[in-house]
């Protein structure tokens, strides 16, 4: 990786509460990488908890706020907590594919005095690391090999 890759940085609630050691972690890898991992200001729940379950349109404007904060930025959004990423990226998605929806959402964003042009792309922290830095980079940073390790990604 020769130019420093900067990126929208979407922590959500697990991350900043009970899975803190995956917050520092990925802000640990990246900036070893070189990767610039800007925290949106003033995010708020993805609505992956509940709210997809009991109000699906709330969840779709709670996922519309965080994309339209990143949209400002100008910066693709990484989300490593997997549902985070899955509702942002289906939030994304649904207001792409869904006239009716996106109008409801624009209007209530606009409410708040905030729009959403479409133009963000919602990354997992690993596709990042895959796709922009690379196998080699990475190895060329490994200090302690694990070989033989087994592990699950969160």
């Amino acid at each position: 990786m020769n130019n420093i890759q900067a990126y929208a940085y979407f922590p959500g609630c697990s991350l900043e509460a009970t899975n803190r050691a995956y917050d520092v972690s990925t802000r640990s890898v990246a900036e070893c990488l070189g990767v610039v991992l800007e925290e949106l200001d003033d995010w708020n729940c993805c609505g992956a908890t509940a709210y997809m379950a009991v109000n699906e349109r709330l969840s779709f404007a709670l996922g519309a706020r965080n994309l339209a904060i990143a949209e400002a930025q100008g910066r693709d959004l990484v989300a490593p907590c997997s549902g985070c990423y899955l509702v942002l990226r289906k939030t994304n998605k649904y207001l792409a594919e869904n006239p009716e929806l996106r109008a409801e959402i624009k209007a209530t964003l606009a409410a708040g005095g905030m729009q959403y042009n479409g133009t963000v792309k919602v990354r997992h922290a690993l596709d990042v690391v895959i796709s922009d830095i690379g196998e080699e980079a990475v190895r060329s940073h490994v200090s302690k090999p694990l070989a033989g390790l087994r592990v699950v990604p969160y």
